[in-house]
């Protein structure tokens, strides 16, 4: 940072270690410049909580709260509002904070992602002025809206297929590998990807790790254009979780 005129602002500096599994070095502290930085649990980056164990809790817990005080005071307006404004509203402040970095949340399991999938249940019912605890499944249908799951397998599904494409960022295409068959078989012109390797040669890092699972359960990636590809797999989503 010297070599290139920076300077660190220890104020405002956390240390974060991750292990792969559980570590006695938590306590780890380093000391820069005269000052010693204490490992943290949790630290913030564009946008994003990290904790040490990469279980994304504290970013769910904080996605989940921002998007509680944005319905609350959405709610408050409610019988002032169309159907369609409020849906409008909803769309414009709480589906972003919902979508942001949610392909980080890939690797996690169905009860993790819970309280988001409650944070779209409750903007469905705010939408058209339901009491809670109706059925939330027709009123996604009627709206349109994909899944909190089905979201960020939208997501990562998207960014396989701009990888593979050579059109994504080159860190995200040295992870994904056509497939390429031993003997001559019709599916070698399918577009579809290698199977990712065995779990003792994958990366350390969760997250790398399950996007590349998960990309590579695409089934076909031969779709000419990103836009055909995005309708076709919002389709096929839309069938597969609310049909």
């Amino acid at each position: 940072m010297a070599t290139h005129h920076l300077k660190l602002n220890l104020d405002k500096t956390e240390l974060l270690f991750m292990p792969y599994k559980t570590s006695p070095l938590h306590d780890l502290s380093i000391t820069v410049d005269g000052t010693v930085v204490a490992a943290s649990r949790s630290a913030r980056n564009l946008g994003v909580v990290l904790d040490d164990r990469l279980d994304f809790k504290e970013h769910i817990r904080a996605t989940a709260w921002s998007c509680r005080f944005l319905l609350y005071n959405i709610r408050r307006i409610r019988p002032y509002l169309t159907t369609y404004s409020t849906q409008l509203l909803v769309q414009t402040m709480v589906t972003p904070r919902l979508d942001y970095c949610n392909s980080l949340l890939a690797s996690l399991p169905a009860c993790a992602i819970l309280p988001l999938q409650l944070i779209q249940n409750a903007a469905a019912w705010l939408v058209f002025n339901l009491p809670k605890f109706s059925h939330v499944t027709p009123l996604l249908r009627s709206l349109h809206w994909l899944p909190v799951a089905a979201r960020i397998r939208f997501k990562v599904l998207t960014l396989a297929y701009t990888a593979a494409n050579r059109t994504g960022p080159a860190y995200l295409q040295d992870l994904i590998q056509n497939y390429v068959p031993a003997r001559p078989l019709r599916s070698s012109t399918a577009g579809r990807l290698a199977l990712p390797p065995p779990p003792c040669q994958r990366l350390s890092l969760v997250p790398t790790a399950e996007f590349f699972h998960i990309s590579s359960s695409v089934v076909e990636l031969t779709t000419p254009t990103l836009p055909a590809f995005r309708r076709g797999l919002k389709t096929h989503l839309f069938r597969l979780h609310l049909d």
